[in-house]
């Protein structure tokens, strides 16, 4: 994830740490906290380059690209 997000064009400059919170070998899940460090806000900033489904669009993008 650290890679991911620190080589992303859109939030690279942003990005601080991702660190694992809790993770499960039955069920595959891990559960994991992205720390970026951000300008003082505008809403749309927050709204647009903060919003969940974008963060999760790069990581995305990233898995794709790679196969």
């Amino acid at each position: 994830l650290t890679e991911v997000y620190s080589s992303s064009p859109a939030l690279g400059r942003y990005f601080r740490s991702a660190q694992v919170i809790s993770f499960s070998n039955e069920s595959s899940t891990v559960i994991y906290q992205l720390v970026f460090s951000v300008p003082p806000s505008t809403e749309r900033f927050m709204e647009n380059s903060m919003n969940p489904d974008f963060i999760r669009n790069i990581l995305r993008q990233n898995i794709y690209d790679e196969d």
